[in-house]
């Protein structure tokens, strides 16, 4: 009997698996349907009112612009102190140009797939790592704590085998979920866009953008779940993963971002590791550090900046998949196993 199919057909007749797999699902298709009753299409009609609005709002600032500028003068002819409400030049009170005011903050809000559809694949990728995590350590953290991986090695003494073969099955699982989510996902927003928003300007580039981001998506659910098996497999027990993590992320993550910003390191979020999770899903993260001010021939501040590529995250991600896994295959193999 090929145990690679057995253990598929372990991880696919767990209830857990089912219930933490549904649960995912529901909470995707929620954010979908979310999003599509908190979206309408845009006609001329909203258009037109939305600009006429935009025009009362700009001619509100007129009046109040030239109403300060009186009392400003007033003031000034009158000798009052001002304490600094008013400048010392009147003339400088005038309202903004008229293109800062735009009709586009007075729509209701629309979906339009070319510009958001971008943001929504991270919360897609977040939801389904967070089931292959859980699922992964429960897989082998249930057989190390019950003891059916002793009773496993009996027959089949190979221990590196045993555990990558399961490893093996846990992703080719996880895949075969992901894969039809996300091309659910997909048609989901694009249903969405189409009901509810536009889907205009979508070129061959945008769609090559999108699927090269939903990859990374995919891969990071897979490194999610194989660093949950991981774990799980190195303490012998799901709570060692799910512990993990917590200690990982609330008190060294938390904690860490508490200690830099009290010492007043520069890019402080350079140091954290959801940064670059961050960056391997939108393929670039910007930091910028305020305290720094460059000025610029206009004399506006200009802030040191920090670029965060997802080519560095895959290194991040790499070594500590690597250090992990590589940490579990060494107890596998060199501990006692009773």
């Amino acid at each position: 009997m090929s145990l690679y199919r057995t253990e598929l057909r372990r991880l696919a007749k767990r209830r857990f698996t089912r219930y933490m797999s549904l649960l995912g699902l529901l909470v995707l298709a929620a954010v979908v349907v979310g999003v599509f009753f908190t979206n309408q299409k845009i006609d001329a009609g909203q258009l037109a009112r939305a600009e006429r609005q935009a025009d009362q709002q700009y001619q509100e600032q007129v009046r109040w612009s030239e109403q300060e500028r009186v009392n400003c003068e007033q003031a000034k002819a009158a000798g009052t102190p001002n304490d600094g409400r008013y400048p010392d030049d009147c003339s400088v009170i005038a309202p903004p140009p008229r293109d800062q005011i735009q009709a586009e903050w007075f729509l209701p809000s629309t979906f339009n797939f070319r510009q958001t559809f971008d943001e929504t694949l991270i919360p897609f990728a977040a939801i389904l790592a967070l089931v292959g995590f859980v699922v992964g350590a429960s897989f082998v953290g249930a057989e190390w704590s019950t003891g059916g991986m002793m009773n496993l090695l009996l027959w089949r003494p190979k221990r590196l085998t045993v555990l990558l073969t399961k490893l093996a099955a846990l992703l080719t699982g996880i895949l075969a979920v992901t894969l039809p989510a996300a091309v659910l996902w997909f048609a989901g927003f694009w249903a969405v866009a189409t009901f509810r928003g536009s889907t205009e300007k979508m070129t061959s580039g945008a769609w090559q953008s999108f699927t090269l981001t939903g990859l990374r998506g995919v891969v990071l659910v897979l490194v999610v779940t194989t660093i949950g098996f991981a774990l799980a497999s190195l303490g012998r027990h799901t709570a060692m993963a799910l512990g993990g993590v917590v200690a990982v992320m609330v008190v060294g993550q938390f904690g860490l971002g508490i200690l830099l910003a009290m010492a007043s390191v520069r890019f402080a979020e350079a140091w954290l590791l959801p940064t670059y999770v961050a960056a391997w899903m939108q393929k670039k993260i910007t930091l910028q550090d305020w305290d720094s001010c460059n000025a610029t021939y206009y004399g506006e501040c200009k802030p040191d900046t920090l670029d965060i590529t997802w080519q560095q995250s895959s290194v991040l991600l790499s070594v500590g998949l690597v250090v992990i896994v590589g940490a579990a295959l060494w107890a596998m193999r060199r501990r006692d196993i009773s």
